[in-house]
């Protein structure tokens, strides 16, 4: 009994897997022709897609986005800054 309520739920739970995969085409295997419906779809998506491109602006130089955060002094400061020297240490030896 066990065994067969466990290979129900094996066939219960692959039945909607297997039906919503696609077929994979094959190697030298030639496209299928495409309904008009599709084609039209296919249009209506490639104009709609190029038609959000123009919705983008332009990127108008280096923009900062913690500009605002900073203090003035360290917006200022270049990323090629020498590094600092350490300073030396002198040790007094008291007699």
């Amino acid at each position: 009994m066990k065994l067969l309520h466990a290979v129900a739920l094996v066939v219960v739970l692959t039945g909607p897997a297997l039906a919503q995969s696609k077929p994979v085409p094959r190697y030298g295997e030639v496209d299928q022709i495409k309904s008009p419906g599709e084609l039209e779809s296919e249009r209506a998506a490639e104009s709609a897609y190029k038609k959000s491109l123009g919705n983008v602006p332009n990127a108008s130089g280096p923009s900062d986005p913690w500009g605002n955060i900073r203090s003035d002094g360290a917006a200022k400061t270049t990323a090629k800054a020498a590094p600092a020297k350490p300073a030396k240490s002198r040790t007094t030896t008291a007699n």
